[in-house]
């Protein structure tokens, strides 16, 4: 028998086993049946329910269909449409700050520190914490006049500013208190991705006189493409779903500098503007897949390049 003939041979004899593979893992249809009866009910129907009801003006008692006026109000009034830039802004910050720094903490905590089991554990802690809690607690930590940050400053002479009150700062304040509490999730991925790294890269870069610069830009950083995709999406999804720490911070505040979407829908609901709020609704949930599925395709397909 030929090499050609034997090789051919292989390759349908391993078609053949990935084939019965397959087919042994394929389950019957009515078992995906569970799953899809939730997914109607808990996703599909209330996703086009809100698409019906953000062009209407409705109450637990009457629906009025009004096309569009929803959204054109939406996007007409000043302290709306400052919420919808606002969660662009704090949405990207945040996940930028979160990749940067999770890398930066990550390569630190995996070389030859002492005690870098216990600073691993002091990174991921914040993760831990409520965020209601954390952020009472920084609003606590950063108030102008009582709070700990701005004491400690006057000590020193230097006049502390308003961190949740300043409308230039409320907005950065509350992104750096997100990435303080986030940045442990995006440290623990990083991690994971930079000890799956064969150390056999970096000893044949050593070996070739590579230093730590070139190591870290040679191997580390494309080889972790795959953690750095997956805390972007996570970090860019969560930044642009955001409102329980703004909540908690400035309610949206001071007037509405601080104020994204998901703090804008939460008033109107107060305010018993239902359409509008459900208008909202349903455009924080284009924004997110609009910028997020075009995001998810193009990291995935360069860490598959990889």
């Amino acid at each position: 028998m030929s090499a050609a003939t034997e090789v051919r041979a292989a390759r349908r004899r391993r078609t053949a086993a990935r084939t019965s593979l397959t087919q042994r893992a394929t389950y019957p249809s009515w078992f995906y049946l569970p799953a899809g009866v939730l997914y109607l009910i808990f996703f599909a129907i209330p996703t086009f329910a809100s698409f019906y009801f953000s062009l209407t003006r409705w109450t637990l008692f009457d629906v009025e269909f009004i096309g569009l006026e929803n959204y054109v109000q939406f996007f007409s009034e000043p302290q709306l449409s400052r919420g919808f830039t606002n969660t662009l802004v704090y949405g990207f910050v945040t996940s930028g700050a979160k990749v940067v720094l999770g890398l930066a903490l990550a390569v630190l905590l995996t070389s030859q520190l002492i005690g870098r089991g216990y600073l691993r554990s002091v990174v991921f802690f914040p993760v831990l914490v409520s965020t209601i809690g954390v952020g009472i607690t920084f609003t606590a930590l950063l108030d102008p006049f009582d709070g700990v940050v701005n004491t400690m400053l006057a000590a020193f002479g230097i006049d502390g500013p308003g961190w949740f009150t300043d409308p230039n700062m409320a907005l950065l304040t509350i992104a750096a208190v997100d990435v303080w509490k986030g940045l442990g999730i995006a440290t623990l991925i990083y991690i994971a991705g930079i000890v799956a790294i064969p150390q056999e890269y970096f000893e044949a870069a050593r070996v070739d006189g590579a230093g730590r610069w070139q190591q870290f830009r040679s191997i580390t950083l494309p080889l972790v493409q795959p953690a750095t995709a997956t805390v972007i999406i996570l970090s860019l999804i969560g930044g642009l779903r955001s409102f329980d720490l703004i909540w908690a911070t400035t309610g949206g505040g001071p007037g509405f500098t601080s104020d994204v979407i998901g703090s804008v829908i939460y008033k109107q609901y107060q305010a018993g503007f239902y359409g509008l709020s459900t208008a909202g609704n349903v455009i924080l949930f284009l924004v997110v897949t609009g910028i997020m599925v075009p995001i998810s395709i193009l990291l995935n397909r360069k860490a598959v390049e990889l």
